[in-house]
């Protein structure tokens, strides 16, 4: 839970920037969550959760 909680806060504010800086237009962010929504109720869904999952273990498990 507090993985999701991180990477949602993380992608607002890349959102927010892109919107800010890179002349990302507001409805292209609208469309991106809308994406979002759809793909979260598709079938495709667990296979991101899963590699979400593996990536974010993996980058748990590196050791500096």
């Amino acid at each position: 839970m507090a993985l999701s909680i991180s990477v949602s806060v993380l992608l607002l504010i890349i959102v927010f920037m892109l919107v800010n800086k890179a002349g990302l237009k507001a409805v292209h962010a609208v469309v991106c969550v809308l994406l979002g929504f759809y793909l979260a109720s598709s079938s495709v869904a667990p296979t991101i959760d899963d590699l979400t999952t593996n990536v974010a273990d993996m980058i748990g498990g590196v050791k500096i």
